[in-house]
């Protein structure tokens, strides 16, 4: 019989279970995808943060469609999957300990009461017990596919809201990088034959905003290929419309790895 997990947390009760979990682990590919926004997810402890079910439900808390969209693609390449269990609120796990909106206090819509006055060792338990544990589950990932003399090629997938401090996002899908462009600029060249979806390099974010902390910390740390995809999430509403976006990003990154492979990268 298996036992549960004995938690020793000043976070996390064995209610909430665990921060991180990686789907499909024995995955094939030498795709390593991630989901750092995947889960809106509170500790008991934090009681909601002080917000109330509009803002726990919103883009706010976490990446809608995201999780859904990373899952297809996990079945899609037979890839391992890494996902956060708890909401960015929390802690952000695409962001380092020592950024101000690693848990931020206030965002475009909400003011997020739980995260006003966190005391020294609040924080360190959620870096602890959040950020430590996923990244760690990421690291381990990306080991075991160098171990089995793979090139692990990392992606991770976000979604972003349509409408921003007023002003309406035309980008469609974002494909993102920081100083490694190789994977997103091969992707980008593939975009065309997906014409009229609107794709663009760096956007509606880019390294300037501090977004790409997975990808310095475990793709360009490692020398590996590494992307960050963002997909508009009005695009995300729908158990089709979902379907249609993973068909495109597997597009994309068939034809950008078919490029990689060629050149001796991948």
């Amino acid at each position: 019989m298996k036992s549960s997990p004995v938690y020793n947390s000043l976070l996390l009760s064995e209610t909430d279970g665990p921060a991180v979990e990686v789907l499909n682990p024995n995955g094939l590919s030498d795709m390593v995808l991630v989901c750092e926004h995947a889960s809106n997810r509170i500790p008991r402890s934090l009681q909601d943060l002080g917000l109330g079910e509009v803002a726990r439900n919103s883009h706010v808390a976490w990446d809608p469609g995201a999780l859904a969209l990373a899952k297809l693609l996990s079945a899609a390449f037979d890839a391992p999957l890494v996902a956060s269990r708890i909401s960015r609120l929390v802690y952000d796990c695409n962001r380092p300990p020592e950024a101000r909106d690693a848990m931020p206090a206030k965002s475009e819509q909400f003011d997020i009461p739980g995260n006003h006055a966190i005391s020294q060792s609040e924080h360190q338990a959620r870096v602890v017990e959040v950020y430590d544990k996923f990244s760690a589950a990421l690291t381990g990932v990306i080991a075991r596919k160098s171990a089995q003399g793979k090139t692990p090629v990392l992606v991770t997938i976000h979604s972003f809201t349509p409408v921003y401090y007023g002003q309406h996002r035309a980008v469609e899908i974002g494909v993102l990088h920081d100083v490694d462009d190789g994977l997103a600029t091969r992707i980008l060249g593939a975009a065309g034959s997906l014409h009229p979806l609107k794709i663009e390099r760096n956007q509606p974010y880019g390294p300037k905003d501090g977004v790409t902390h997975t990808l310095q910390i475990h793709g360009i740390a490692n020398q590996i290929p590494n992307v960050m995809i963002e997909v508009r999430h009005d695009l995300l509403t729908g158990t089709q419309a979902v379907d249609d976006i993973a068909s495109a990003l597997q597009y994309l990154l068939q034809e950008a790895g078919l490029q990689l492979a060629h050149e001796g990268v991948a």
